[in-house]
């Protein structure tokens, strides 16, 4: 692991001084995980890539402000997020994405019903969740794809997506909520 970051350290120097030849070795090391990070929120291939490579150029021209205060895999997928969600907003052509709004529809479908009793986890295929996760509405799809999937606590989240930490709470239990009920669907109706 350290002969690992080490040479990842070496790599980042080298970039700083322009080093072409090390920005295609950072980009080999990290090009698969930022693609699939950018997929997972904006849910096409070719977008995916072209996210990936603005974020790369976008990296590689602001190298020199990364401080190594945290690693660089994750500075580096704080940049793929950014231009995901950044992307995700102008294809909605909204300016900010609107998280404030209460779903009354999925509080009256789940009044007085107990998601939990009604799902056999044991047999929840992986393919179901994706599917179910494919139907949620962008802004919950984002927040279930950075906490579960990528790992940020909601603070983070907040932050990335510009919102208040009880807002993010308030949408990232909605998102679960809703994804129970798709799952209970998809269950019933399979």
């Amino acid at each position: 692991m350290k002969a690992e970051q080490k040479e990842i350290s070496r790599l980042l120097k080298a970039c700083k001084e322009g080093n072409a030849t090390a920005q295609f070795d950072i980009y080999k090391l990290y090009y698969k995980a930022m693609f699939n990070t950018s997929l997972r929120i904006v849910q096409n291939g070719d977008d995916a890539e072209d996210i990936m490579q603005e974020a790369f150029l976008s990296a590689f021209s602001k190298i020199d402000t990364y401080r190594g205060e945290v690693p660089f895999g994750a500075w580096l997928k704080r940049i793929v997020i950014n231009k995901s969600l950044t992307f995700i907003k102008k294809k909605n052509r909204l300016n900010e994405v609107n998280l404030e709004v209460v779903d009354h529809k999925l509080e009256s479908e789940n009044e007085g019903v107990d998601i939990e009793s009604e799902i056999d986890y044991a047999s929840i295929k992986i393919k179901q969740v994706k599917r179910a996760m494919e139907k949620l509405k962008d802004n919950y799809r984002m927040v279930l794809n950075l906490s579960l999937i990528e790992g940020y606590d909601n603070q983070e989240i907040a932050e990335i997506m510009n919102i208040s930490n009880e807002n993010c709470r308030t949408t990232i239990s909605r998102a679960k909520s809703r994804l129970r009920a798709l799952l209970v669907e998809s269950s019933i109706l399979n």
